[in-house]
């Protein structure tokens, strides 16, 4: 992945994702990457001005991937790395002007705690790149989670509904100010 990232950048919906941030303004606001993976959001958007970053990542490989990237693009010092499961750590992390959940809500079966937990920490924004709801999705993750359930990987995907997204962000006080999609991902943007 950070080879890709290195070759092509951010992958098209997580740079849909950065470009409608960056459309709000970042200059100086703090960023709270849940998910961040070798950590193309928080780079970017670092780089395009952001006062500082904090990731949390579950995967110890992501953590020290993003670590060792944010000091070869010298912004270890704006960076901090913190490896567990968000949800767990949320009393532990301030609130941030700017929350990312880069194809994480997918990977996680608490809806209602996670998202909940992430919009609870956006001080102005939010933003989200998740799966569409339409059924060759629907079914397309039922059938990865078959193959993962028979070769007894643990992992599963979700397919949360726009619904229970939208009731989330709204009962925090968030209205919606940006949506895009491709044939598999939305992405979209909530402020305060």
């Amino acid at each position: 992945m950070l080879q890709d990232y290195h070759e092509e950048g951010p992958s098209v919906t997580t740079q849909m994702l950065i470009d409608a941030v960056r459309e709000h303004a970042v200059d100086g606001l703090t960023l709270l990457d849940i998910g961040g993976g070798v950590g193309a959001i928080q780079h970017e958007l670092l780089q395009s001005g952001a006062g500082s970053a904090t990731a949390v990542e579950a995967s110890t490989a992501f953590v020290r991937t993003a670590e060792n990237e944010a000091k070869r693009l010298e912004l270890a010092d704006r960076v901090t790395v913190k490896h567990g499961n968000f949800v767990e750590l949320a009393t532990e992390i301030p609130a941030h002007d700017l929350v990312t959940l880069d194809r994480v809500i997918c990977c996680y079966h608490d809806l209602p705690g996670l998202l909940g937990a992430a919009a609870q920490h956006a001080n102005r924004l939010i933003g989200l790149v998740y799966p569409r709801t339409s059924l060759h999705i629907r079914l397309a993750a039922w059938a990865a989670n078959l193959v993962w359930f028979l070769t007894r990987n643990p992992f599963r995907t979700f397919i949360h509904s726009d619904r229970e997204v939208r009731s989330i962000l709204e009962a925090a006080g968030l209205h919606q100010v940006f949506y895009d999609k491709t044939l598999l991902w939305q992405v979209v943007v909530w402020i305060r």
